[in-house]
């Protein structure tokens, strides 16, 4: 009973170690858990005026766009391409909503009218947009397809999102005018004129070496240039590559294999049991199905004239007759073998005017809703037609071609060289005659297409090709393994250029990497290498070995460098020249005591120069180039004056007016203010959203996140 009256006495004190315990497991949990405590900002990627961006939806729209982009773009620039677009859509919304402006029903249907007032399938038997064709096509979407109407929904958001950043650049450029007092003005910058005599003494007059610049000086003209010399966080590196590179080994071995193709040889059969012929490209019939067999580089069944074969070849193979072999050589990165196969005559240039009527799966398939078989049907029928009238050739190529760019031309494509068209329709071209029409299917649709004219018609040569890559052998392979890993060994225990010197290898240094970057010069691409150089648990000094195209880099941390002013090394580059500049111009000063031109150019044996007609809407003094501050002191002196020393551009300067000239007194100055009204509106264009980006509440998360 004590024990539990004694429990009872200190009830507070036990409940107040039980709370701190929990709290201290929680703690030790979140700790134990850092995801928990960084889970926002690894699912946010950016908060823009509030606005959350999720990893997830930032995530799909790049995926989109990746898709859009194909091969053409790397995946960081796709990201870079939708962060824009996601920056630029999030602080325009903040100006919608503050100012309520909307896009409503009536106004998205005339947004779409205008956009596919050209596309066929929404046009009715008038040629006008028929709006229940577009209804129709919209409910067959959202039945059918899904993916199809998740895009739809898209571009519909997309045309409103345009719009409403149209509206809101209207009303900006409304509010802007310019005033007749603006009209005046901008009438004397450019109607106000003096001329001056001037003595320029010049920064070079000062020896460089003469002028010391300390330490001390640059961190203070950082400090006082501030924005100048802010700078986000970086990274240096530094690393050498090790080439998977094909060693004369290697190549010569390629060549032999290339031309052991060519003669006939004996080979025996395992299963018949006995030795047999295999017939070689010197004589084979099949060509095509030799060189698919035996090449790197499938073959292509077209003609082509001298032009179109390899430079470092061209003369001897196009010489050859039917059968000739010429190989085996060394072209862009291969070893080759050609052999001419046929001979024929072609035209260099041909005109053609076509019609394309695309399908669902060609990629034209976005001007289209048409099934590839009744795409078919159309373009037949269509051909029927112009083989007994082309007269109609032009207006129905304006009416229904998807080729919007030659259709506004009667679907006529000019004179083009063989190999600018994709290869069927080419080869149509180029193989048919002149006057010939007919039907051609190509990834982009079916297009009618009608042979107006063919010029130069030469000889023209088909080959076989056998083409064998040059690449390194798999002893050259293992060879640059063991060199990269020997390396990466090495320089755990040893200075990293201490290595590099012993083994003749070049170190290549890369500063100022940024934390989204993704380009390393010497080995592009490599945004592993980046997003390593950031990671907080690699220290200064710590290499690390990368798989990088065709072989390794290993690379080293050099340096970090935290966000904020630059570094005084980093500084010297721009800060010593203005230093220098300002430091001349005191010593100028000082050893000058004259008070007259005369007397200044006596001193500094050089002489008076004259500048006429000068204005204040170009500030440059004729022999002296542009000087804003000279020509604006100029403007405040009275005519017969001459000023004190003023620091220029280009050196110290003492100027005297000779002469005034007032801008002539308009009556009216209403066309200036035009001026002044468009140069303001032009502004808007140009400057108006990165105005309002720059005074946005950006949170940028992408590297904490790890989308990039």
């Amino acid at each position: 009973m004590a024990v539990l009256n004694k429990i009872r006495q200190r009830s507070l004190f036990l409940i107040l170690i039980i709370a701190l315990a929990l709290f201290s497991f929680v703690l030790a949990d979140l700790f134990q858990n850092s995801d928990a405590l960084i889970a926002k900002s690894q699912n946010i990627v950016a908060t823009i005026n509030g606005k959350d961006i999720t990893r997830e939806e930032f995530l799909q729209k790049v995926e989109v766009a990746q898709q859009q982009s194909g091969a053409t773009a790397t995946s960081s620039q796709v990201m870079n391409r939708v962060w824009d677009q996601e920056v630029r859509q999030a602080v325009m919304e903040t100006q919608f909503e503050k100012l309520g402006i909307t896009v409503e029903k009536d106004q998205m249907r005339d947004l779409l009218k205008t956009a596919l007032a050209s596309s066929p399938e929404f046009l009715n038997e008038a040629g006008l947009f028929d709006e229940n064709k577009l209804n129709e096509y919209i409910i067959n979407l959202k039945e059918t397809s899904p993916a199809g109407y998740e895009s739809w929904i898209n571009y519909e958001k997309s045309l409103a999102a345009n719009a409403l950043q149209q509206n809101y650049y209207n009303m900006v450029k409304a509010g802007l005018t310019g005033t007749l007092a603006e009209g005046e003005l901008q009438h004397k910058l450019e109607g106000n004129k003096v001329d001056v005599q001037y003595v320029q003494v010049p920064f070079s007059s000062v020896i460089d070496s003469t002028v010391q610049v300390t330490t001390s000086d640059i961190k203070s003209y950082i400090s006082k240039n501030e924005k100048q010399y802010k700078v986000e966080e970086s990274r240096d590196i530094r690393y050498i590559e090790f080439k998977e590179m094909a060693t004369v080994e290697d190549e010569n071995a390629i060549k032999a294999e290339v031309e052991s193709l060519l003669n006939d040889k004996e080979e025996y059969n395992q299963a018949a049991k006995a030795s047999e012929t295999v017939i070689g490209f010197k004589n084979t019939t099949d060509n095509e199905g030799f060189v698919n067999s035996h090449s790197d580089i499938k073959f292509e069944d077209r003609f082509v004239f001298k032009s179109g074969l390899p430079t470092v070849a061209a003369d001897s193979i196009f010489d050859l007759n039917v059968g000739g072999i010429y190989g085996a050589y060394k072209d862009n990165g291969y070893y080759k073998i050609t052999k001419v196969i046929d001979v024929t005559k072609q035209p260099d240039s041909v005109q053609a005017r076509h019609i394309l009527i695309p399908f669902i799966g060609s990629r034209s398939a976005t001007e289209t809703a048409l099934p590839k078989e009744e795409a078919k049907r159309q373009a037949d029928s269509l051909l029927a037609i112009f083989k007994s009238n082309k007269s109609k050739f032009a207006a129905i190529a304006e009416e229904l071609s998807a080729d919007t760019g030659s259709a506004q031309k009667g679907g006529d494509l000019g004179y083009f060289t063989s190999g600018r068209m994709v290869p069927e329709f080419n080869d149509f071209c180029f193989q048919q005659s002149k006057g010939d029409i007919g039907v051609v299917e190509t990834v982009f649709g079916f297009h009618i297409i009608d042979i107006q004219d063919q010029k130069n018609i030469q000889r023209a040569i088909k080959v076989a090709t056998i083409a064998r890559k040059i690449e390194p052998s798999e002893a050259t392979i293992s060879k640059v393994f063991r060199d990269a890993s020997n390396f990466e060994i090495a320089v755990t225990e040893k200075d990293f250029d201490e290595v590099a010197n012993e083994n003749n290898y070049s170190a290549r240094p890369v500063n100022g990497i940024k934390v989204l970057d993704e380009n390393i010069p010497g080995i592009g691409n490599q945004r592993p290498i980046v997003r390593w150089a950031f990671e907080e648990d690699v220290k200064v000094g710590k290499v690390k070995r990368f798989n990088v195209s065709g072989g390794y880099a290993i690379v080293q941390l050099v340096a970090k460098h935290e966000a904020g002013l630059m570094s005084v090394e980093e500084a010297k580059a721009t800060a010593i020249p203005a230093i220098r500049k300002e430091k001349k111009a005191e010593i100028i000063r000082d050893r000058i005591s004259a008070t007259t031109l005369e007397d200044l150019a006596k001193a500094e044996k050089t002489s008076v120069r004259s500048a006429s007609a000068i204005n204040m809407k170009n500030p440059t003094l004729s022999g002296a180039g542009r000087e804003p501050l000279v020509v604006g002191a100029a403007f405040a002196l009275k005519e017969g004056e001459t000023s004190n020393l003023i620091d220029g551009n280009n050196g110290v300067y003492m100027i005297k007016v000779t002469k005034i000239e007032p801008a002539v007194v308009l009556d009216n100055y209403q066309s200036y203010a035009n001026q002044v009204e468009a140069q303001k509106s032009n502004v808007v264009s140009s400057k108006l959203y990165n105005a309002l980006k720059e005074a946005a509440d950006i949170e940028d998360n992408r590297a904490k996140s790890q989308v990039q």
